[in-house]
């Protein structure tokens, strides 16, 4: 079931470690076949070395397993609300990489410093509040995606030009057009925590790159208008 999806799952939970966004099993991939309602994603607590395609871990939308040997990522429940209500993702990824979990216990949001940021990301990267206790003891995965959902949506925070969160206390989640797109948008976020926190450590007054900047380099990568590449206009 799914045999190719699983290959591309498994090859995408491979970057992690090739990027250095993983410490020993700290982190999952996940793709989505949307006409099938099915998500693959990494099984829970196997070393990277170990995985193998056919060790990746078929759910559907409820976070159930439909397939697989091993238990399925302990954050599936998370991967699957995000799957529910953000139509337009394909790929979705959780790590602790570094820079990055280091703002979301920090509890900030990564500012937009410069164009880096803003070629990937339109205005800062949010870090959400911590779930109480009682969202916790309930269902704590699945809180933390309704979470990043509500959020999101009380924001007026577009998913697809925000492609990351960071959960307070926890860490980014990042996702994209399919699982290998999600890996690239964790790894520019990680980058992006590098630079905005060695940033602020030369410049602790420093202020957010101008609106008209930042609007120029999104703009130039998204949208109807973009031109930077090979597929608009120069």
């Amino acid at each position: 079931m799914l045999e190719q999806l699983k290959k591309e799952v498994y090859e995408a939970n491979m970057l992690l470690p090739k990027y250095n966004l993983v410490t020993f099993t700290w982190g999952n991939v996940s793709g989505v076949d949307r006409d099938a309602k099915l998500f693959v994603i990494k099984p829970s607590g196997v070393p990277y070395e170990d995985l193998t395609p056919d060790d990746m871990v078929v759910v559907d939308f409820d976070g159930n397993k439909v397939e697989g040997k091993l238990n399925p990522s302990s954050d599936t429940a998370t991967h699957a609300v995000l799957y529910s209500n953000f139509p337009t993702i394909g790929g979705v990824v959780h790590t602790h990489s570094s820079f990055a979990t280091s703002w979301a216990q920090a509890g900030r949001d990564i500012p937009c410093y410069g164009t880096t940021h803003a070629d990937y990301y339109y205005g800062d990267i949010p870090c959400l509040r911590v779930l109480t206790g009682e969202e916790i003891d309930e269902g704590y995965e699945k809180n933390t995606g309704i979470l990043i959902v509500n959020e999101f949506a009380r924001l007026g925070r577009d998913p697809e030009a925000v492609p990351a969160v960071l959960c307070k206390n926890h860490g980014p989640f990042a996702w994209g057009k399919d699982p290998v797109d999600a890996v690239h948008s964790a790894v520019v976020l990680e980058e992006c925590a590098k630079m905005a926190f060695r940033t602020e450590l030369i410049n602790p007054k420093v202020a957010p790159a101008p609106q008209v900047l930042q609007d120029k380099h999104y703009y130039r990568k998204h949208g109807a208008n973009a031109y930077y590449g090979q597929g608009g206009t120069k």
